[in-house]
């Protein structure tokens, strides 16, 4: 018999990562060598934890973007490079995958307001200008449009890819099951 994992809690979620994988091999060609920024609620995603064991496998280059609060123990462990500063981590990023604040996995208060995580954490035209220029974002979903990102960041049709992250991902999981 085959188990096939389609997220299990707040550990891990690997079809997820596949299909995000999937997506940035269609527009980067490769995923070796890239710069990947994961920003956001990393010690709540399941999401994070999936792509940060693939992209490894695939030879990114991963950082990890967020506030201290937010931050897993031990991530040092998972080959990545943590930034508690959002525009140094943004610095040249080829991909900005942004995740989701997690607000019913929030028991304690790890973030003092929506406002002030948008003011200081979210992806806005500004901050994504600190990437490189080709730089392509993407977001799992559902997305809480002014808390992670902005509307304006994650509508742009030439740079968000959330789209075909929605489309890819019925393709990768039908392939899974079969």
């Amino acid at each position: 018999y085959s188990v096939i994992n389609a997220g299990d809690g707040s550990n891990e979620h690997p079809t997820q990562a596949l299909l995000d994988a999937l997506t940035i091999l269609r527009h980067k060609k490769r995923i070796s060598n890239l710069e990947v920024a994961i920003m956001g609620d990393v010690l709540h995603s399941r999401v994070a934890r999936s792509n940060i064991y693939l992209l490894n496998k695939l030879n990114a280059k991963i950082r990890v973007i967020c506030p201290p609060t937010l931050l897993p123990a031990g991530i040092e462990k998972m080959n990545v490079k943590v930034y508690k500063n959002i525009y140094q981590g943004l610095e040249n990023a080829d991909i900005i995958m942004v995740l989701r604040i997690q607000k019913e996995r929030m028991a304690g208060s790890f973030v003092p307001s929506e406002k002030e995580f948008f003011k200081f954490w979210g992806l806005d035209r500004e901050k994504l200008n600190r990437a490189k220029k080709n730089a392509l974002v993407m977001h799992p979903g559902p997305i809480n449009r002014g808390i992670e990102i902005d509307s304006d960041v994650a509508d742009d049709i030439g740079r968000s890819l959330i789209l075909e992250q929605v489309k890819l991902g019925v393709a990768v999981r039908m392939a899974v099951i079969k």
